[in-house]
């Protein structure tokens, strides 16, 4: 809340330990949704994947390679310029890219009595007649799809959901049309942009020429798995040069490896034997993984000099391809690749402090004399909450609300009793997973000394309620009275479980235990 500066300044040239604990009447009590851990500064999450990828780009940075793109879409004959005989097994696993063909329209009398029953009137033979070179045209590839429902539109002269039904109702053509694949293909290793990147640069460029380039490829796999994907993404390089050999492959993932902390990594003689590899150069990279063990995360190795030479290159050139996913699960220590990288498609996890972020009041005061009520319902419950029932305390008094006097009492009824029931003084944990209500003694001190407190007792959450209740009855300007029993459920102490919490509970089979004898009441009343 505001100040007046030149009153504290004065009262501090007077008295200053008097300004001092003056100081603490400007603090008004938080409600609940806004105390920690409920009010919490989190940073965002990065995901893994990018977060690795810089990663890499710095180290190849640093390395002094360029950064570079190569070619998406491969040409079907270049798979066989670089992979020769065994192109046609490599080609088993790559995605060819299709498309629609443009449907050949016919117009006759019964379209264009179709088309004039959609629009409600006859249409003019000069429409007719542009109506037929617009499709022409589309067939033609002269218009693109997506324009052509504009371009009837406008021929037409007819809103654009209208020409939607025509073409759905009276051209089924364009509904029953069969996707057609061409001959081009999705790049299924960072190889096959390489060579054509190598065939238009190599003699263009000073010697050695290193480039890296990190972007996605994908690949046609019967099934992906836990360390498997049909897009993934890699981080790849070439060193073009005189005197360039397979031992600067070495070098390269070392320097990559490196630049993560790891130095518990193997070489390996892969035993595949690409055929666009020099026979003997082509060698597995191995980083250790906590639980899959070791893990292939690059290959390198020296192109053959057949593969460079159909694209015209006369140089060595070494290639190395890290898989980023693979590299990244190391790193975060994820047990598998498809969680980590499209966690929103898998159930979250989250941790206790998470958790209890989502625990949170079903009802509390507005305003800040409610929160000064309910902290008074508190701190004169606490105090008292051994007395002997039937008993009565005064809690809070005050003619703050527009002059009007109001009283609050905690109260207990029945006799043979106490103040407050033995749960009331319940605490919320957080603990593995588990949310429950625990009390401050030995029984539950493993529960309370691992766990996470979500900041909220019985007492605290029930006299919150009652504190607005007590604002309710100050703009009615009834008295009334809250009782509160045996909890059972979390609504019966006016507490409330995010259903993104509430769902991971449930989810993972945890315990949700809120339960508990409150036994207490609170009345108001209000001149």
């Amino acid at each position: 809340m505001r100040f007046d500066s030149e009153e504290f300044a004065e009262l501090a040239k007077k008295d200053f330990d008097e300004a001092w604990h003056a100081g603490a009447g400007i603090q008004e009590k938080p409600v609940f949704s806004r105390r920690y851990p409920r009010n919490m500064l989190r940073p965002a999450k990065p995901h893994p994947v990018p977060e690795t990828i810089q990663k890499l780009r710095d180290a190849y940075l640093r390395m002094g390679f360029d950064e570079a793109r190569v070619p998406v879409f491969i040409e079907e004959q270049d798979v066989y310029r670089q992979f020769g005989p065994e192109a046609s097994a490599v080609l088993d696993r790559v995605f060819y890219l299709g498309g629609l063909p443009r449907p050949n329209v016919g117009i006759g009398k019964k379209q264009i009595d179709e088309i004039n029953a959609i629009l409600g009137r006859v249409i003019a033979a000069d429409e007719e007649e542009n109506l037929r070179k617009t499709l022409h045209a589309y067939k033609k590839s002269e218009i693109d799809g997506d324009e052509l429902t504009h371009e009837l539109a406008v021929v037409l002269s007819a809103d654009d959901g209208m020409i939607v039904k025509i073409l759905d109702d009276v051209f089924p053509e364009f509904r029953e049309l069969s996707p057609e694949s061409s001959r081009t293909t999705l790049r299924s290793h960072m190889t096959s942009g390489w060579f054509i990147t190598l065939g238009e640069m190599w003699d263009r460029q000073s010697l050695p020429i290193k480039q890296f380039a990190i972007d996605r490829c994908f690949r046609r796999e019967q099934e992906e798995g836990p360390t498997r994907l049909m897009a993934y993404h890699s981080a790849s390089c070439i060193i073009a040069g005189e005197d360039v050999t397979v031992e600067d492959g070495k070098a390269v993932a070392a320097g990559l490896l490196s630049a993560f902390g790891f130095t518990d990594f193997e070489f390996r003689p892969d035993d595949k034997r690409s055929k666009y590899y020099v026979p003997g150069t082509q060698t597995e990279v191995y980083a250790k993984h906590p639980v899959h063990g070791w893990v292939e995360v690059a290959t390198f190795g020296m192109y053959s000099p057949h593969a460079l030479a159909a694209y015209g290159v006369e140089i060595p050139v070494m290639n190395l391809g890290m898989g980023v996913e693979r590299l990244a699960m190391i790193e975060y220590k994820a047990e598998d690749m498809r969680v980590m990288t499209y966690p929103q498609m898998y159930p979250p996890q989250f941790s206790d402090l998470e958790l209890a972020t989502g625990i949170t009041l079903r009802e509390e005061p507005k305003t800040a004399e409610g929160a000064e009520i309910a902290a008074a319902i508190i701190e004169t419950a606490r105090a008292n909450g051994d007395a002997e029932s039937p008993c009565e305390f005064l809690a809070y008094e005050s003619d703050a609300y527009g002059g009007r006097k109001v009283k609050v009492y905690v109260f207990e009824a029945e006799e043979n009793s106490k103040l407050l029931g033995p749960a009331a003084l319940n605490d919320v944990f957080v603990s593995e997973g588990k949310i429950l209500g625990v009390p401050d003694t030995s029984n539950f001190r493993k529960v309370r000394d691992k766990g996470v407190s979500a900041g909220i007792s019985y007492l605290d959450a029930v006299a919150n309620l009652a504190a607005a209740r007590v604002e309710e009855g100050f703009m009615t300007g009834e008295n009334g009275e809250v009782h509160f029993k045996m909890a059972k459920v979390p609504s019966d102490v006016n507490i409330a479980i995010e259903p993104w919490a509430m769902r991971y509970v449930t989810d993972n089979n945890r315990k949700l235990d809120l339960r508990g004898p409150v036994f207490t009441a609170v009345r108001w009343e209000i001149e």
